[in-house]
């Protein structure tokens, strides 16, 4: 029951929410590629993903200079089947196209370049 607590939570703000959705649809996503896409300041964004690590629902790794972020692989399937169908459902929505609009009107997204 804690570990719903915490993820209900960690995806009741709606920054962190669209900051899912998008790496839901995307896969990996920098930092740098979260802020455009969401508008937001850099210091923000890491704000909001290090709350979103801690509740286990995303992982990160480094690839150069690059701190890449995805949702975790290693989520409860119960966890997994709610935010599926929560993120189906927000896909369509007005503010989360406009941040998927943004993001893939991103000059030399990073994550794109690096080496596989």
């Amino acid at each position: 029951m804690e570990f719903a607590s915490t993820i209900f939570s960690a995806l009741s703000d709606p920054t962190r929410l669209r900051a899912f959705v998008l790496m839901a649809r995307e896969g990996e996503l920098c930092v740098c590629e979260l802020t455009h896409a969401l508008d937001i300041a850099q210091p923000k964004a890491s704000k909001h993903l290090a709350t979103l690590r801690e509740a286990g629902l995303v992982r990160v790794r480094r690839d150069a200079q690059w701190m890449l972020y995805a949702i975790a692989d290693d989520l409860q399937p119960w966890a997994r089947a709610v935010i599926t169908a929560a993120v189906d459902a927000l896909t369509e929505d007005a503010v989360h196209q406009a941040d998927w609009a943004r993001l893939r009107g991103m000059q030399g997204r990073p994550s794109r370049y690096r080496a596989a």
